[in-house]
């Protein structure tokens, strides 16, 4: 893979793709030759195809294309993946797990779906959407 920067590449409200199982428009691609280290946040739906190390937080969708590689902590949304993450997962509704699809660390959705040759290494907490994290108990007299 050649070693290059990639500069998020918009696309024209209105002429982007419709995804399997969400009705957003991408927003931004980072292609197959693409080499992109540091923070990712955005709005609606990013496709990443290339390699990115980095931390990647967003209320949208990220696309985890084929031929991607992705050395980070996500939190997201929705989550389809299709090529490979090596870093935790955090979805506040969905992670799809396509049968390319190969996660390396622990995963925490309310829903999980994954296709039959999927790999997952690592663990799986599933709490109900927008369950908060740490409950409180309170003790009336």
């Amino acid at each position: 893979m050649q070693k290059s920067i990639c500069y998020a590449a918009l696309i024209e409200k209105g002429k982007g793709h419709k995804m399997k199982n969400t009705r957003d428009h991408i927003n931004a691609f980072l292609g197959k030759d693409t080499d992109f280290e540091g923070k990712l946040s955005f709005s609606g739906t990013v496709r990443v195809d290339g390699l990115f190390k980095g931390e990647i937080f967003t209320e949208g969708t990220l696309i985890v294309g084929e031929t991607a590689v992705i050395q980070s902590d996500i939190h997201a949304s929705r989550i389809i993946i299709s090529g490979e993450v090596r870093g935790n997962i955090s979805a506040a509704k969905r992670i799809e797990m396509l049968a390319s699809g190969r996660v390396f660390g622990n995963i925490q959705a309310p829903t999980l779906t994954m296709d039959e040759g999927a790999i997952f290494e690592g663990n799986c907490h599933m709490k109900k959407q927008g369950e908060m994290a740490d409950k409180k108990v309170v003790v009336l007299p």
